[in-house]
């Protein structure tokens, strides 16, 4: 999981970051919100590589890619602040987006799933390990 969640945190830098040039000169704010969240992506990407702060990075990326799903949503139907409204998808742009941002949060969902499955099956082993076991009563005594 982590790897497919580094390529979507990198795809999803790139396409941001490719938006960019056009974006602060249309909206300069929006502009920089995809440079930032961009940055962020990369910073996830590497974290998730490198195992550092795996949860940190899983829930960074995660909300990251949330909030770019619900702003391009949002810059489609009702708009964002200061007049900056979208029509339509902006292919390849915006499906792409839309794919690797929600990967993304399903990979997040899918490590989530694994790590408590993980987790409890180490604790019901600990726990019977600890735990004792009575002698059957017809089982044969030595002594």
């Amino acid at each position: 999981m982590r790897g497919l969640a580094a390529c979507c945190a990198v795809g999803n830098a790139v396409l941001h970051t490719l938006l960019v040039p056009d974006h602060l000169e249309e909206k300069f704010y929006i502009g920089l919100l995809f440079a930032v969240g961009s940055g962020v992506m990369l910073l996830v990407a590497a974290a998730l590589v490198a195992g550092w702060r795996p949860l940190a990075a899983w829930l960074t990326g995660t909300v990251v890619s949330l909030a770019m799903i619900v702003g391009f949503v949002l810059s489609r139907t009702v708009g964002l602040p200061y007049g900056y409204y979208e029509a339509g998808w902006e292919p390849p742009y915006g499906p792409l987006s839309l794919l690797v941002e929600g990967l993304f949060v399903c990979a997040f969902l899918a490590w989530l799933g694994a790590t408590g499955t993980d987790r409890a099956t180490r604790e019901r082993a600990y726990r019977s390990s600890r735990q004792r076991t009575p002698l059957r009563q017809d089982a044969p005594r030595h002594g």
